[in-house]
């Protein structure tokens, strides 16, 4: 059964924003107290929060969707909705977040540390919100935001100061365990080690963590094995500890050539190569290991290597490798900040970015893509004139009308505003001017839509349809008394 997992996909989906409230106070002898309709609650977040407590991403690997609530719905007498409730996911420190196309969005570090992987809708406005000293008593109110849903990539880096890398069966796994508390499992096969281990090591007053690797092998960095894997778990790694087996049982194997391929893979996998190194030459206790480990010793340090003849079994040579581990480290946090801050990209909007963009499609039709449109369009109530009268008043104060008459754009041209299957379509009118809130007419309702109505309804019989004309018919006999028939 699996217990670690270090990099999964989740699909994070925040919550709707409440819709807004339609209401009109009432109250003896005040016939018309004006709007009073609550705005809707704001739909919850999904957060991610790093967590002492929490060591893999297992949880994500068996439940890779994840929804906060949303948020309620406004009600009259200025009652706002409530707000829905953020889904708080804990991730181990260390954690990496990139979008579905492999980009990194962030990189969390330090216990406590919060990120917002999917934002809740903001709630709809209710008509108290939405009247002025123009619009006194408006007879809509805003829909509820759908809530932000993403897919998001959590790859997990440890934290630690030191790795161990080597070929599989070197005796990291034994290592670690001799130099601090980790018992991870140690077996005389190769690859025992099938996911990093972590300890921490006390060198009189500093204290560090070491990271133990599954075990490299020739074309790690191109996949084979367990490398490529597990290769992120010693990228924030002051410096590299490499462990030599001194006693392989594979003839044509020996410490220097296990040391160059090593070396290579690190170099090919990218953003090692300016690590300090020691090398440790393991298992010195066996009679051919130690004959080994002084043949090579010599070359080693001729290259520019701190060596240390160690034997995890016997414990020989461990206290003169962990104090030069913690030389290193010293220097290192001399020379920098002891923690790394979390890392959050952001992306901002160009400075003429007019918000929207406008493109005329090759079958006379045309498309309006741009956050605010898009929004404006989810929050507007279509079964209502007078919101659909307002959001023409808001596309055109935008300068979205201006930008389709610049694109061709004629009365009955089709447009679209978003993509895909959340678009919505529908017949331009550019007839349609802003300003609803300067002409009279009953709550509800939008003169201007009126007016296209009631010409509707009087067209000359011989122009329409014969569905046209069975619609008019029917409407005619359903509303016998619309004035406007």
């Amino acid at each position: 059964m699996t217990t670690f997992v270090d990099r999964v996909i989740v699909h994070a989906s925040a919550g709707k924003g409440g819709d807004g409230c339609v209401s009109v106070h009432r109250e003896k002898f005040i016939p018309f107290g004006g709007p009073d309709g609550g705005n809707g609650g704001r739909g919850g977040d999904v957060i991610l929060v790093v967590d002492s407590g929490t060591t893999t991403l297992l949880d994500f690997h068996h439940s890779p969707h994840r929804k906060a609530t949303d948020g309620k719905q406004g009600m009259g007498d200025f009652a706002n909705g409530a707000e829905g409730k953020d889904l708080v996911l804990p991730v181990p420190n260390g954690t990496v977040v990139k979008d579905e196309n492999g980009n990194q969005i962030a990189d969390l570090l330090g216990i406590g540390t919060r990120f917002i992987a999917a934002q809740g809708g903001m709630g709809g406005l209710g008509n108290a919100g939405l009247a002025n000293s123009r619009r006194r008593a408006p007879g809509f109110a805003l829909l509820g935001e759908t809530g932000q849903t993403r897919t998001l990539i959590l790859e997990l880096k440890s934290v630690a100061d030191i790795g161990l890398v080597g070929f599989p069966s070197a005796g990291k796994s034994s290592l670690i365990a001799a130099i601090s508390a980790a018992r991870p499992k140690i077996a005389d096969y190769p690859f025992t080690t099938l996911v990093p281990n972590l300890g921490v090591v006390q060198a009189g007053e500093v204290r560090f963590t070491v990271a133990d690797v599954p075990g490299l092998i020739p074309g790690a960095s191109k996949g084979k094995g367990l490398g490529l894997e597990f290769l992120r778990h010693v990228e924030r790694c002051s410096a590299l500890v490499q462990v030599l087996d001194c006693a392989a049982l594979e003839t044509e194997r020996d410490p220097i050539k296990d040391f160059e391929v090593i070396e290579e893979e690190l170099k090919a996998y990218g953003g090692l190569s300016d690590r300090p190194r020691i090398i440790a030459l393991n298992k010195i206790d066996l009679p051919d290991g130690k004959a080994i480990a002084d043949m090579v010793q010599g070359e080693l340090q001729k290259r520019g290597y701190e060596v240390y003849q160690v034997s995890a079994a016997s414990r020989a040579g461990l206290p003169e490798l962990i104090y030069a581990m913690s030389r290193i480290i010293e220097a290192q946090r001399k020379n920098k900040k002891t923690d790394e801050d979390t890392r959050i990209v952001l992306r901002p909007i160009p400075v003429n970015d007019a918000g929207f963009k406008v493109t005329a499609n090759k079958d006379g039709s045309f498309q309006v893509v741009g956050e605010k449109p898009e929004r404006w369009v989810k929050q507007t109530d279509f079964k209502n004139a007078e919101a659909i009268g307002y959001l023409a008043d808001r596309l055109a104060s935008y300068g979205v009308e201006k930008e389709l008459f610049k694109k061709g754009a004629v009365s009955g041209s089709e447009v679209r505003i978003g993509q895909g299957e959340s678009a919505v379509i529908f017949d331009w009118e550019p007839s349609i001017e802003a300003g609803a809130e300067l002409l009279a007419g009953p709550r509800g309702q939008d003169v201007r839509l009126e007016a296209l109505w009631r010409n509707d309804l009087n067209d000359d019989v011989d122009q329409l349809s014969d569905d046209e004309i069975e619609q008019q018919w029917e409407y005619r006999t359903q509303n016998p008394t619309d004035p406007r028939i």
